[in-house]
């Protein structure tokens, strides 16, 4: 009888995690060199076609599969997490590069999902399953995020910021009203996590909710004016002399 070696639990900062950190800078460096170089070539866009349709396929094969009678949970299997909408959202802004889809990448990619990269909430470690799933569609939003904004230059401005605030209040309350039905805890919008996040020094539920969302805000808002301010000094430079 052959018996399974338990499987070992993730470490925030282990060696696991240092690869991961390690294979996203070099990654993310990667990309925007990628996208300044060869970003509007045909080779470029198929190859984005390819891995924008076949990540677009393995997330939505992913959701589906949470729904499936055998792994069926109404508190995890709702595709209300913003990790699977950012998944989703990012594949297609690769396939269509469509500002909207671009912009909203950039602010959920950057904000969002990199707090899952430096604070991870995950307990398998490598080679789980689990573990290939967190950080592959983690990374994939990340890098796609960077890759439209600084590779191919598509960048928001202050109409971007409103749609993300606007797109984002609409999911949060969606989230936090079928939390409060079905008892889940989407978005950790009804309680923290149960591993270590920022979270832990904000206070309290529901009082964390609030310096939350205003360092969001803020950030998305500090992330957006040197993009405004940029246009702003390349318009001034096209204009003629009076």
């Amino acid at each position: 009888m052959v018996l399974l070696a338990p499987a070992r639990e993730f470490s925030a900062y282990g060696l696991s995690h240092g690869i991961i950190l390690l294979l996203f800078a070099v990654g993310a460096a990667s990309l925007v060199r990628a996208g300044r170089r060869h970003g509007d070539s045909v080779t470029a866009r198929n190859v984005a076609c390819v891995v924008g349709v076949t990540l677009l396929v393995v997330k939505l094969g992913l959701i589906l599969s949470e729904m499936l009678p055998a792994r069926w949970n109404v508190e995890g299997s709702l595709p209300l997490q913003l990790s699977d909408l950012a998944g989703v959202l990012a594949a297609y802004a690769l396939l269509s590069r469509r500002r909207w889809a671009c912009v909203l990448t950039y602010y959920w990619g950057l904000v969002l999902s990199t707090q899952a990269l430096f604070t991870p909430a995950l307990h398998a470690d490598f080679p789980a399953a689990a573990f290939f799933e967190f950080w592959g569609m983690h990374l994939f939003v990340i890098w796609v995020a960077i890759y439209l904004t600084w590779g191919l230059r598509i960048h928001p401005d202050w109409r971007s910021y409103g749609i993300v605030v606007a797109v984002t209040v609409g999911w949060a309350a969606t989230a936090f009203t079928v939390n409060s039905i079905v008892g889940s805890n989407y978005g950790y919008l009804n309680s923290k996590p149960g591993t270590a996040s920022l979270l832990d020094v904000l206070g309290p539920w529901p009082w964390y909710l609030v310096p939350v969302a205003a360092l969001v805000l803020t950030a998305w808002a500090l992330m957006t004016w040197p993009w405004v301010r940029l246009d702003q000094r390349r318009d001034e430079r096209a204009r003629p002399p009076a």
